[in-house]
């Protein structure tokens, strides 16, 4: 989330990280911010078994996301990809993340451009 080689830090990442552990339900904007090359809650805390849908929001050009360990902005317990890049504001991805462990992904065509997110995903009590 912070500064990298390959990337400036996420714009809208104030180094909180939003409790979303009681939510069944978890969607994530890609493409938020003033300038829509961010996601939004960039950093979230969820409980094991939980699904979460990144919902493109149109703004800032064509998005993906991806965590993909080779081409990562730090070490990730997942690897997940929505395919290429995508324009438009009908487009959703989900994921469901059934084991604890951190999963950091990007945006490939704004990694430089600090379009990084994360999802603490911890064991239901």
């Amino acid at each position: 989330m912070t500064e990298t080689d390959v990337g400036d830090a996420a714009k809208n990442y104030d180094g909180e990280i939003v409790d979303l552990r009681e939510e069944s339900d978890v969607s994530i904007d890609v493409g938020a911010g003033d300038d829509g090359l961010a996601y939004g809650p960039s950093a979230v805390a969820v409980s094991a078994g939980t699904e979460i849908r990144w919902e493109w929001t149109g703004e800032g050009g064509a998005h993906n996301v991806e965590a993909e360990a080779d081409e990562q902005i730090g070490e990730t317990d997942y690897e997940f990809s929505s395919g290429e890049a995508e324009t438009g504001d009908d487009i959703e991805y989900t994921h469901t993340f059934d084991e604890e462990g951190i999963a950091l992904y990007h945006c490939e065509p704004h990694l430089s451009l600090g379009m990084k997110g994360s999802v603490v995903i911890e064991e239901e009590e």
